[in-house]
C-alpha cells in the first residue's frame, strides 16, 4: 500500500502499538506527526522513522491528561502543516486492578483525563486540519474494554470508564462527521501481544491490529469502515 505523502498524527507514538503504527505509515512514505509524554523517546522514534525512510517523522510532546499540553501539541502542528489527513487517537493510560481501592486517585484521575478529556481536546482542536483534507480519516484505538458487556480484562474500573468515553465520542463523532465525508474507524480489540505467532489459537497481536487500520485508512472513499470488532480466543485447556 502506497501512502506516500500522507499526513498523519499518532499519540502515544513511542512505544508498543504507537511506534508500530507510526512505523507502518512510515515505510508506505506517510508523513508521520507523533507525539508522547517523553519526547525524547519520541524524537528516538521519529529519527528512525526518517533514517530508514521512505516516510519521515516529527516528534512532539503531549500529555494527554493534561490539557494544556493537549493544545500546545495541536498548535504545533496548526504551524507545521495545512491539513492532517489521519488523525489516530492511541494514547492511552493503563492500569490494572479488580477493585477501585486498587489505584491512586492520582492515576484514576489521569486515566480518565487522558482517556476521555484529552482525546476529546485533541480531536476538537485537530477537526481544522482533519477538514482541510481531501481524505481525512480519524481512527480511534480504543479497546474491548469500551464495548458494553466486556468482563475479560484485567483492566481497572477507571480504564474502562474511560474506553468507554472514547467509544461515545467516536459513535457521535461517525454520525455527525459522515455528511462532510470525515470518517471515524474504531478498533476495539481485545488484551493483545505485541508480538507472537499469528496463527489461530494465538493471542491477537499488535501488527493484525495494525493491519486492520491500514486497511481502512486505503479504502476507497465510499467505503466507510466504522468499527473493528475481534473474538478474544480462548485457550483450549491441556
Amino acid at each position: 500500500m502506497n501512502l506516500d505523502g500522507l499526513r498523519v498524527a499518532i499519540t502515544g507514538g513511542a512505544r508498543d502499538t504507537g511506534r508500530l503504527l507510526a512505523e507502518a505509515f512510515g515505510e508506505r512514505g506517510a508523513q508521520i506527526f507523533l507525539s508522547a509524554r517523553d519526547l525524547a523517546a519520541a524524537e528516538d522514534v521519529a529519527h528512525a522513522i526518517s533514517q530508514r525512510g521512505p516516510g519521515r517523522a516529527d516528534a512532539f510532546r503531549c500529555d494527554l491528561a493534561v490539557a494544556d499540553s493537549v493544545r500546545a501539541f495541536a498548535t504545533a502542528l496548526a504551524n507545521r502543516t495545512t491539513h492532517l489527513d489521519v488523525l489516530i487517537n492511541n494514547g492511552a493510560a493503563y492500569i490494572e486492578g479488580d477493585d477501585l481501592g486498587d489505584s491512586s486517585d492520582d492515576k484514576i484521575e489521569s486515566v480518565m483525563a487522558a482517556g476521555g478529556t484529552g482525546t476529546v481536546l485533541l480531536t476538537k482542536h485537530l477537526l481544522p486540519l482533519l477538514r482541510a483534507s481531501s481524505r481525512p480519516d480519524i481512527v480511534n484505538m480504543i479497546s474491548a474494554c469500551g464495548e458494553v458487556g466486556h468482563r475479560h480484562s484485567a483492566a481497572h474500573p477507571a480504564f474502562y470508564a474511560a474506553k468507554h468515553a472514547h467509544a461515545g465520542l467516536a459513535e457521535i463523532l461517525s454520525h455527525r462527521l459522515r455528511p462532510e465525508g470525515i470518517r471515524v474507524i474504531s478498533l476495539f480489540p481485545p488484551d493483545f501481544v505485541q508480538d507472537g505467532p499469528r496463527h489461530v489459537n494465538g493471542d491477537l497481536t499488535a501488527r493484525s491490529v495494525i493491519d486492520c487500520v491500514l486497511f481502512a485508512v486505503g479504502q476507497p472513499r465510499d467505503c466507510f469502515i466504522r468499527e473493528f470488532h475481534f473474538e478474544q480466543v480462548q485457550r483450549p485447556h491441556p
